[in-house]
């Protein structure tokens, strides 16, 4: 087993650091006069519960998913050791699967109901990045292929940890943009101002973790132009730790309970965030076959799940 450092434990002592800095920029210049979203105490003080929660149950959920990966690793007669140079590419082999990752659990509900967490608050600031979900069971397979490939796991989750700890600094709105060179090839803070907005253009973009390569590639990269306005398209205005962690999986029992039939179920499991069935005829049956494209699946004018950001026809495939 390799003996690879804990990156997200050695960088507490920066977030704390680059959090207090954060403060002091907003104290000797407040958000009013830069129009920037800034902090709120109790917005912040929900953001580092999550992350402090998510500690925990992320500690819950490693038992079954290394029992997994363990498994996996042992049936593959693939191995790449760990050497200067293979661990680069694993790092840049987990930074491509954890797009998909990430892009999946934007455009699939019930792993949107993971993710929405990360969104809810509607500032952009340093705790925002500790604002974590406690249901991160459903991210383990998306980095199948790279154990099947005979990475170690505890290489993968030093790789995870390590895209982790990247994205704490791009969760600010004191960095402008970047030299282009940064801009083109790096996830930066501009990047990343422009997937926590909530307007329909900037809806589902930027997928990246640490390379915005990604999204150029795959076709769902948007430069920073307006303000973001950050947040969901219908926020749920709660400060309660159980409910921000938890409103979204509320949200689709809810919609199970009241759906017609199996083919809608399936539909507010796996479909879009925003997704809602065609109307019924006047004789009962459907108008149309379906609602669209799973991620531009777009509600009738008006309607809205709570907690989503599907509200636009510029929803990425």
């Amino acid at each position: 087993m390799p003996h690879l450092p804990d990156v997200v434990l050695w960088s507490i002592p920066a977030f704390v650091l680059l959090t207090a800095v954060e403060l002091v920029s907003y104290r000797l210049r407040p958000a009013e006069e830069s129009g920037a979203a800034g902090y709120a105490v109790k917005d912040a003080a929900t953001s580092v519960g999550m992350g402090l929660g998510s500690l925990a149950f992320d500690a819950l959920w490693k038992i079954p998913i290394v029992a997994v990966y363990a498994g996996i690793y042992e049936l593959t007669p693939l191995r790449v050791p760990v050497l200067w140079w293979t661990l680069p590419l694993m790092l840049l082999a987990q930074d491509f699967f954890y797009y998909w990752s990430h892009r999946g659990h934007h455009v699939v509900r019930i792993l949107w109901a993971c993710h929405v967490v990360h969104h809810s608050s509607r500032k952009f600031n340093f705790t925002t990045a500790l604002r974590q979900p406690w249901t991160s069971l459903t991210v383990w397979p998306f980095y199948v292929p790279m154990i099947a490939l005979g990475v170690h796991p505890a290489a993968v989750a030093f790789c995870s940890s390590a895209n982790l700890v990247y994205q704490f600094w791009v969760h600010t709105e004191r960095v402008g943009r970047l030299p282009r060179p940064f801009e083109y090839v790096l996830n930066t803070p501009s990047h990343h101002r422009v997937h926590h907005a909530s307007q329909g253009g900037y809806l589902d973009r930027n997928f990246g973790g640490i390379l915005i390569v990604w999204d150029r590639l795959f076709g769902s990269f948007v430069p920073e132009e307006e303000r973001p306005v950050y947040g969901l398209t219908k926020n749920i205005d709660t400060y309660n730790p159980l409910r921000v962690a938890t409103h979204e999986y509320a949200a689709i029992a809810r919609d199970l309970r009241a759906a017609r039939g199996w083919r809608e179920r399936a539909g507010r499991v796996f479909r879009g965030p925003g997704w809602q069935p065609t109307p019924l005829s006047a004789t009962g049956d459907e108008t149309s076959a379906g609602g669209g494209t799973s991620a531009g699946d777009v509600p009738p004018a008006g309607a809205q799940a709570p907690g989503s950001r599907a509200a636009a026809p510029e929803r990425v495939a």
